[in-house]
């Protein structure tokens, strides 16, 4: 190993949290001794965790990059796929720290009062760092803007861990002297004294005169007294409004008014609510109150009915008499549509209704450790009441997101989640909370000695029972049977285990559609895009061959792909090896197409910008836009001349019609044009190198410093541009890198659209890529996949108590007994190192009469068919996905549309779309045998 001079260890003045710091005291590192510096203090940070600490945001973009140049590869937190370049290519230094990409537009802010981009997901767009390694980057790149972040901590009980808080509370201050709104930025752990401290701050107000009211939806529904209670308890959230008022001298001219004159309400404050009071009615969004106590408790006229009304379903249809209820949309408190689509799920399933508007406060479990004290089932109660009793009116769940993030840290802050695992995570809670077994007895597993199948079910149905005795278990949980053979011994391990969902794989296919736009590198024609099909885990020898094939390459030709991102090349591909699932299918892949082999040839690169002022030298440029170009050049130190010959036979094909007829009449701007603008398109079988003459043409009659058109050197990050005359002799590395300034004069004479992103040269060419329509798949064929046998995976290995050994076995799964909600999880997102990507496969389900019945190996005589009333759906790719939920009111036999806060009636035949992630199914119950001969006889009877 090698070893670390102490002295790059030491702390110096120059790192700082700030974004610029000084290059500090400590001797220049090279790539091996900053990884190891690097990662003795990540090792340093995670030995001492603890509230507070300090840690700082960083853009993957740039950290991916400086882990290419010290050598460390791809990390598995950060999973964006952009983390590696070939180990064969040198890779560069990366520049200053650069975390524009990851903030929002605006620069009057400082430090951690910068705003970053709403839907950044760890590891993808952004990774953690410890302060001392920030103050080590900034050592030793410079660069920002510095985005500090402090480690709190979250949950309670035994559910505490330590978290990051990336979004730190934004809330919305109202001034009430003058209306005036600013954002005020806190730690949702911080107290109302805090709170106090800094809008007073903010605004110049005395604290003593300040009352700040919870101004959510711009009305008041509290003041905020100051107190150490946090602003996480109040369920302040993320871009809600709070209001500043000022107290004044109580007079007889001005009581009852506030400092702006305006009278002030009085606000009765209700008492703190018994934990287990449920009679009360609940606060509507809108500030009202309902009363269930009315006809909803036990011994009502509307309760009775429970037991009188039933639709055939076995779910009684009391809910019709609560005035429309059940129409209710759920407001999204920031990023929380995979928390309303899975909650109007639950909240429209009609066992699951009937309970909680019922009096269960006698099931409240407050002893279970592994519950949440009854208080999740108590805000899902009471959210489930509102939303049956307040109309259409929209619901803002700020209670229930509150007690969510308290009990399941992981789904706190406003990142986007996941709507089946926050699911599993509520029913498992409810069920926790709504637990009727006080005490768990302690039960011995027994190992399976070959009893037949329905004893070993009933006895370990039975124990499940004496442990977990729930509404959730009546309802939805059922029970499978596993088989696990050994491969070796062939001994035989049989348990029959309960599960409340059912996650289904979907029969994916193992080739992906790419679209790359291939550009000739000898400007022998346009751009054109070109659509294939790949080994999904294939390599870029894969993506190469398929697109040799698709553009006809000739003898002697070959293909440089790359990736661009912001107009400029990201990364070369020239790795052949290099994973396929490395590559998004967001991101922009291009392709040039040359005579012969690049191998050992300088790279001539051209990215172009706007023209904006003269003033290039001191920083003001245009806007970059575009494709870049590639040609290789065969002089290891071109001139001038060279480089502007190549940049002019490249842009050839752009040559406007008119740019021709100029031609003609001589010169245009003091230069001549070429003859004309046709190009050839491809090689001419023997790769003949294409006429220059009218390119010399050109340069005859300018000075030794004069150049047709204007072209810059810059460096690797674009950071410096210097202009490039005729006589320069240009002496760099592997890449030169160009910067073509389009002008007024360029833009007349070349048509730059062909340049521009993928869908605009689709529309500039008329040119479609065609998608080849997947072909569905049924749920039975998901159910059957779930159901067939194979081996475990390496890192689930059985241990075999025969052969006292772990061993892949082979499993096998069976249905035993289906619950009356049965809940169907579709597995569309797949992870690898690389990648997590998502299915948009089409399922095709049934949503009358699904008959499980010849999946179900008990044979009880139960009904095994069912109907569906829910569907929580999931529209995009991962990180910028959105979730709505379809749900049906029973009564009414109606589905409806829930996105967000808005509702509205959608038709049956429009449920079923690729976009189906989770499905909820209603045992149909159907009259026994004898049932059907007592109708029968009665029938008869008449």
């Amino acid at each position: 190993m090698t070893m670390i001079d102490s002295r790059c260890l030491m702390e110096n003045g120059g790192g700082g949290g700030g974004g610029g710091g000084g290059e500090g005291s400590c001797l220049p590192c090279t790539p091996e001794e900053e990884k190891q510096i690097v990662e003795e203090l990540n090792r340093e940070a995670e030995r001492d965790l603890k509230e507070g600490n300090l840690y700082f945001v960083v853009s993957s973009r740039w950290f991916s990059k400086w882990e290419s140049y010290v050598g460390r590869g791809g990390v598995d937190n950060l999973d964006n796929g952009k983390s590696s370049e070939p180990q064969d290519l040198d890779v560069e230094r990366p520049g200053p720290i650069d975390n524009s990409d990851i903030i929002e537009g605006r620069s009057s802010n400082e430090g951690d009062e910068l705003e970053l981009v709403r839907t950044l997901l760890e590891g993808r767009d952004y990774v953690l760092v410890p302060k001392k390694v920030w103050e080590k980057l900034v050592q030793w790149y410079k660069g920002g803007p510095a985005l500090p972040r402090k480690m709190i901590s979250q949950g309670v009980f035994n559910k505490k861990q330590f978290n990051v808080e990336v979004y730190p509370l934004c809330l919305k201050l109202i001034d009430s002297r003058d209306d005036s709104e600013s954002t005020i930025q806190i730690s949702k752990k911080a107290s109302l004294h805090e709170l106090y401290e800094k809008v007073c701050s903010a605004r110049g107000v005395e604290r003593e005169k300040a009352s700040i009211w919870d101004f959510f939806n711009k009305q008041k529904s509290s003041q905020l007294s100051i107190s150490n209670q946090t602003l996480e308890e109040l369920h302040l959230q993320m871009d809600q409004e709070i209001l500043l008022e000022l107290k004044v001298d109580s007079s007889p001219s001005q009581s009852g008014k506030d400092s702006t004159g305006n009278e002030l309400a009085l606000v009765a404050l209700e008492p703190p609510r018994s934990p287990m009071s449920i009679a009360g009615g609940p606060a509507m969004s809108n500030g009202h109150s309902s009363s269930y106590s009315l006809n909803l408790w036990p011994g009502s006229a509307v309760n009775s009915s429970f037991k009188d009304m039933d639709d055939g379903f076995g779910v009684h249809s009391s809910v019709r008499r609560v005035e429309k209820g059940g129409l209710a949309g759920l407001q999204n408190m920031g990023n929380t549509c995979f928390m309303n689509s899975a909650l109007q799920c639950l909240l429209h399933t009609p066992q699951l209704v009937e309970y909680f508007l019922q009096d269960y406060s006698e099931e409240i479990n407050t002893q279970n450790p592994l519950g949440m004290h009854g208080e999740l089932a108590l805000a899902f109660g009471d959210l489930l009441r509102k939303l049956w009793s307040s109309g259409r009116t929209a619901i803002a769940p700020r209670v229930f997101k509150g007690k969510l993030a308290l009990f399941a840290p992981q789904f706190s802050g406003y990142n986007q989640h996941d709507s089946q695992e926050l699911l599993a995570f509520l029913l498992d809670g409810l069920h926790e909370d709504l637990n009727r077994v006080k005490q768990k007895p302690y039960i011995e597993m027994k190992d399976w000695s070959g009893e037949p199948d329905e004893e070993v079910a009933d006895e370990c149905w039975r124990n499940h029972k004496t442990r977990n005795d729930s509404v959730i278990v009546d309802v939805c949980q059922g029970q499978y049977k596993s088989t696990l053979v050994c491969p070796i011994c062939s001994k035989i391990s049989i348990t029959f285990d309960p599960f409340m969902y059912l996650s289904l794989p979907l029969p994916s296919t193992v080739t992906r559609i790419m679209t790359v736009t291939v550009f000739h590198g000898d400007g022998s024609g346009l751009p054109m895009p070109c659509t294939v099909s790949v080994l999904k885990h294939g390599n870029c020898r894969d993506l190469g061959q398929a697109l040799d094939s698709a553009c006809g390459l000739k003898s002697g030709e070959s293909l440089l792909l790359a990736e661009v991102y912001d107009h400029k090349i990201y990364r070369m591909l020239e790795n052949p090896f290099e994973p396929l699932v490395s590559i998004k299918d967001e991101d922009h892949i291009v392709a040039y197409r040359f005579c012969g082999k690049g191998a050992g040839r300088k790279k001539l690169e051209i990215v172009h910008r706007d023209k904006c002022t003269p003033d290039i030298l001191k920083g003001n440029v245009g806007k970059y836009f575009g494709t870049p170009l590639i040609t290789y050049m065969d002089d290891d130190s071109p001139s001038g001349a060279d480089i502007y010959l190549a940049a002019s036979r490249l842009l050839s094909p752009l040559k406007r019609a008119c740019a021709s007829t100029m031609a003609h009449s001589g010169e245009e701007n003091g230069f001549l044009l070429e003859a004309n603008g046709e190009t050839s398109s491809g090689c001419n079988g023997q790769c003949e190198p294409r006429d220059q003459s009218m390119g010399n043409t050109e340069l005859e009659g300018t000075s030794s410093q004069e150049l047709p058109f204007q072209l810059f050197l810059t460096d690797d990050r674009y950071l410096s541009c210097k202009p490039i005359f005729k006589d320069s002799v240009i002496k760099s590395g592997n890449r030169i890198k160009v910067v073509f300034e389009w002008t007024e004069k360029e833009q007349k004479l070349y048509d730059s659209s062909n340049l521009k992103d993928l869908p605009e040269v689709y529309h500039k060419t008329g040119y479609r890529a065609k998608k080849t329509r997947q072909e569905a798949v049924s749920l039975f064929s998901c159910l059957e996949a779930f159901l067939t046998e194979e081996p475990l995976g390496p890192d689930d290995m059985w241990y075999c108590p025969s052969c006292k050994e772990h061993r892949q076995a082979t499993k096998k799964l069976d249905l035993w007994m289906l619950p009356d909600i049965l809940v169907f999880h579709l597995k569309r997102f797949s992870y690898s190192r690389y990648l997590k990507n998502k299915l948009d496969t089409f399922v095709d389900f049934p949503v009358h009469n699904l008959d499980l019945s010849k999946y179900v190996k008990q044979k009880d005589g139960q009904s095994y068919t069912y109907e569906l009333y829910a569907i929580s759906n999931h529209y995009g790719g991962l990180g910028g996905g959105h979730y709505t939920a379809f749900a049906k009111l029973i009564d009414d036999n109606r589905w409806y549309s829930f996105d967000d806060s808005r509702v509205s009636p959608v038709n049956e035949a429009d449920i079923k779309t690729s976009a189906a992630y989770v499905l909820f199914y209603r045992r149909v119950k159907t009259e026994s045998k004898a049932e059907l001969g007592e109708t029968s006889q009665a029938h008869a009877g008449l």
